[in-house]
């Protein structure tokens, strides 16, 4: 694989930083991110950002079928090239935004669920995250690169100054293991921390389901919106869309100490909050 700058430069183009674009420079850091996530032949693969190619091409070479995401128009044609240069036919480029991307449309109909890979730009980690719980019933597990403090975030237990919103979506219903660390230098431009790659694995028999997951996920997104208040504060009527007396009487079932902050719930009392409002609702 020729180096991401020079690639580039062939094609008079260099990294949009706007973009978050940082593309991977060792082929072998790809090709262990792909063996360690154990890809099988069989599998159906989507990548959110392909880039340059670096997880593209490993990945292609390991799973069944492969659709490439894609969203700066810019790169696309470099992508078709490296693929060509690698005579590699079982990718499908997809140019697009990928929160436009239905994966439920491109789910083989033989087996129901895909598997998601990504390098994630840090402005656009979590927001990708979300997406994917959202469509955890076409998703099967999701292995992605984050920056180390995202990482932190999603593996984060109650009571630390990590745990937060993201923590609590992805605990409800997935399982989460280490991949691999992957050092700044290996990046190029070279970022200021270094990154982590984890593996989401969904999973329903993780825990009590909300009987309502997005009443679940407003409750949640209030709750850390106004972290250093109260929970009883956070979760105000107007920060959850629901009158006075309903938000009263969750608390009058729930159980749970309103004077106590968010970080200090854990996921099941998160889903008791979200379960008794819905039914104060009702």
């Amino acid at each position: 694989m020729v180096f991401p700058g020079r690639l580039l430069g062939l094609f008079n183009l260099s990294p949009k930083k706007h973009m978050g674009q940082n593309f991977l420079v060792d082929p072998s850091t790809a090709e262990m991110i792909v063996r360690r996530a154990g890809v099988a032949f069989d599998e159906t693969v989507l990548e959110i950002g392909a880039g340059l190619g670096a997880l593209t091409i490993p990945l292609a070479r390991a799973a069944k079928k492969l659709y490439a995401v894609e969203k700066d128009r810019d790169l696309m044609g470099v992508l078709a090239d490296t693929l060509r240069e690698n005579r590699i036919g079982t990718v499908e480029l997809i140019h697009s935004n990928i929160f436009d991307v239905d994966p439920y449309a491109l789910v083989p109909a033989e087996d129901g669920k895909m598997t998601v890979f990504g390098n994630l730009p840090y402005n656009i980690s979590s927001q990708v995250v979300i997406w994917a719980i959202e469509n955890r019933q076409a998703i099967d597990r999701a292995v992605f690169m984050f920056q180390k403090e995202v990482a932190r975030r999603i593996a984060a237990s109650p009571g630390s100054s990590d745990y937060g919103r993201l923590s609590v979506m992805v605990q409800y219903c997935s399982r989460v293991k280490r991949i691999a660390a992957v050092g700044a230098r290996q990046f190029y431009p070279r970022p200021k921390v270094d990154s982590e790659v984890i593996e989401i694995v969904f999973d329903p028999a993780i825990g009590p389901a909300a009987e309502n997951e997005a009443l679940f996920g407003a409750v949640v997104k209030a709750a850390f919106g106004r972290r250093r208040k109260t929970i009883k504060n956070a979760l105000a009527p107007k920060a959850i869309g629901v009158d006075g007396h309903v938000v009263e009487c969750m608390w009058r079932h729930c159980g749970i100490d309103s004077s106590r902050r968010a970080e200090t719930l854990t996921v099941r009392e998160f889903v008791v909050l979200s379960d008794t409002l819905f039914r104060c609702i009702g």
